[in-house]
């Protein structure tokens, strides 16, 4: 139980710092992210206004039949292609990634490289700091097995003095 607390209380914190970034510079629209275990939504909403502008999901009819399943990095590749396409026809060409308390990673990162890959302008990508290749190897572990238990023993320890050894 403890554990799914402080799982809830991350994506907590993590939803108010992503939601409070992007208050402070809001001369875009943002792209929503919703995720499910079975679909992903994306939205473009004019927070001004407070409507969406454009949307799209794997619950549409022509997702459905070129997908065999919503859940997915490949469905979250098509929603992002079509949200992108629908926010160009709409006129909007930049806007911000919403990605709500979910990680940039997965599902999320699959739709926001595509609709970026499509032409809508959702800022600079992420890229981690070290790349793959540079990180340095760990060293394999010494196995100090020792024995039929795998313990070592430890010489007797010393009995304690008390004041009338003295």
């Amino acid at each position: 139980m403890k554990q799914q607390k402080r799982i809830t209380l991350r994506r907590v914190r993590r939803k108010f710092r992503v939601r409070n970034r992007l208050r402070r510079g809001l001369n875009r629209p943002r792209l929503s992210v919703f995720r499910s275990h079975r679909h992903i939504y994306a939205q473009v909403i004019d927070q001004n206004e407070g409507r969406t502008l454009a949307a799209a999901s794997t619950l549409e009819k022509e997702l459905r039949e070129k997908l065999k399943h919503g859940g997915n990095i490949e469905a979250a590749k098509w929603v992002g292609q079509l949200i992108a396409q629908r926010a160009l026809a709409a006129g909007i060409t930049k806007a911000t990634l919403d990605r709500g308390a979910y990680k940039y990673h997965g599902r999320v990162a699959a739709l926001a490289d595509a609709a970026r890959d499509a032409g809508l302008d959702l800022g600079a990508k992420k890229v981690s700091e070290e790349p793959a290749e540079a990180k340095p190897e760990k060293a394999p572990k010494k196995s100090s097995k020792a024995g039929a238990g795998g313990k070592q023993k430890s010489a007797p320890k010393a009995p304690k003095k008390t004041d009338s050894d003295q």
